[in-house]
């Protein structure tokens, strides 16, 4: 079986504002082989010469399957025309191989002005899908490609706003243009190459995510497009939470590595991020706001986030030593509190923690604590319980979730690791994205034996989410690795997706 396969191919001439443009468009299908790849198109116009169109990751697909897409658009000038009909063939590489769906050797070929061209064997397939459903926006486009052989009767889009427990259906219509696209509303005719373009537009209103399925029906059967199986996803923006312990400025090249990690944030487009061993300058216990380590790393985001940050006791002889969250999004309330029964500033067993309320957009109120508990042996018991009773009591009817996440000095199996699975109150994040089977012997089949699944999980750091929140962890990783932005502190980092449930 091919790793690499076209999907379909567009290429469209619109003459809007009587400026000639022409649109290039690719959908491919890959095996996903490894996590590090590339995609891309290699084509030539009319001149001969060629190019390469780099692809972007667009999607899962069917069972270890992706969806790479490739689009550039060019405007006609006095120096310069249109590439016209065009010749191309797709790359994969991927663990040093090179995979290539080239015709064999004959490479596709595409006509000017010719609209969609479905691959071979193609016979139903949804075009131009998107992943994300912006802020405000209300109304969902679907655009499906269809066989002219089929002699379609009726498209029809099946979809749900709440994970099929009501479902709609909407009819697609063929020659009738509903779709706001500068390309296909402004193309004198898409619909060549033996293939009917038939849309409508789904009004989503403000859900967070839109589940959908394609059935068409001819004379002789039924054929459905359902993303192999697992049915097409659209949604709001996920929520990405970011954990990092800053190791109090007792790194080399301090300073380039808080840039390294603003850098980070931006290029992963953090929503939240917490950090403990946050450092500024002890000067008699006063502090020093311009050297908080929290303040310069969120100076050095391109927009900066919200911020707030309290301190617990001297760390390394020289530091105001604390925690802190910084949020894309609004705080609406927060508070710094002591968990230890020590508040003494000269012992590092007075431990703080920050809470900070955070209105997300289509999830609702957020309470995160940014937390550094002490390790078993010197009060984590305690600071543990206080800090449960005290997330218990801010988890009120109106808080969609809560969040413990930071540095909590257990290793991952250990007695006070139990002690939070005995809690029956909180669940690990990472281990419920990254080893779905583990968490379930652990947290949901209450495995006697579960501690020997973890003996070679060595993280102290964790993202705890309480039981019942209306969100869910899809995805998780360790940053701030050798392979992954580079080393910053003596912990990785942790960063997590989550979706509404």
């Amino acid at each position: 079986m091919n790793k690499i396969t076209l999907l379909y191919a567009k290429n469209l001439i619109t003459r809007k504002a009587s400026v000639p443009e022409q649109d290039l468009s690719f959908l491919v299908l890959v095996d996903d082989l490894a996590f590090d790849k590339s995609v891309d198109v290699a084509w030539a116009g009319e001149d001969g010469v060629w190019h390469t169109l780099t692809a972007a990751y667009h999607g899962k697909a069917g069972h270890n399957q992706e969806y790479w897409f490739a689009r550039m658009a060019f405007a006609a000038a006095t120096d310069q025309s249109l590439p016209g009909n065009i010749q191309f063939a797709l790359r994969y590489r991927v663990s040093g191989a090179e995979y290539w769906d080239n015709q064999q050797g004959e490479n596709h070929s595409l006509q000017a002005d010719s609209g969609i061209m479905l691959a071979d064997k193609g016979r139903l397939l949804n075009v131009e899908f998107g992943r994300r459903l912006a802020d405000g926006e209300n109304l969902l486009p679907v655009v499906v490609a269809v066989d002219a052989a089929l002699q379609a009767r009726r498209v029809t889009i099946h979809w749900t706003r709440d994970d099929w427990r009501n479902s709609r259906k909407s009819a697609c219509h063929y020659g009738r243009n509903y779709w706001d696209s500068e390309f296909l509303s402004n193309a004198r005719n898409p619909n060549h190459y033996g293939c009917q373009i038939w849309n409508t537009v789904l009004k989503v209103d403000g859900a967070c995510r839109v589940h959908y399925r394609i059935s068409c029906e001819t004379r002789q059967e039924v054929l459905w497009d359902d993303n192999f199986g697992q049915n097409y996803s659209v949604q709001r923006r996920p929520l990405t939470v970011m954990i990092l312990n800053l190791h109090c400025c007792q790194e080399e090249n301090q300073d380039d590595k808080l840039s390294r990690i603003a850098r980070a944030i931006d290029a992963q487009d953090v929503d939240i991020v917490c950090l403990q061993e946050v450092a500024e300058l002890w000067n008699d216990g006063k502090g020093d706001w311009q050297t908080n380590t929290a303040r310069i790393i969120n100076e050095r985001i391109k927009s900066p986030y919200h911020l707030v940050t309290d301190w617990s006791h001297l760390g390394f002889d020289r530091y105001r030593e604390g925690v802190a969250v910084l949020s894309r999004y609004p705080i609406e309330r927060h508070q710094g509190r002591y968990v230890s029964s020590s508040r003494d500033p000269y012992s590092i067993h007075s431990r703080k923690v920050v809470m900070a309320q955070v209105r997300v957009p289509y999830v609702g109120l957020i309470n995160v604590f940014s937390s550094h508990l002490s390790w078993w042996e010197d009060g984590f018991a305690e600071q543990f319980e206080n800090l449960r009773q005290w997330a218990a009591d801010e988890h009120t009817h109106q808080v969609t979730a809560t969040m413990l996440c930071g540095d909590f000095n257990i290793k991952a199996g250990s007695r006070g690791y139990q002690l939070v699975v005995d809690s029956n109150e909180y669940d690990d994040q990472y281990l419920s994205a990254n080893s779905p089977q583990v968490f379930r012997r652990i947290f949901t089949a209450r495995d006697a034996h579960w501690e020997r699944c973890l003996d070679e999980d060595h993280r102290i750091d964790y993202v705890f989410l309480r039981k019942g929140s209306g969100l869910a962890a899809t995805a998780s990783r360790a940053v701030f690795t050798e392979q992954d932005y580079g080393r910053v502190s003596d912990h990785f980092g942790y960063l997590m997706t989550f979706e509404p449930t």
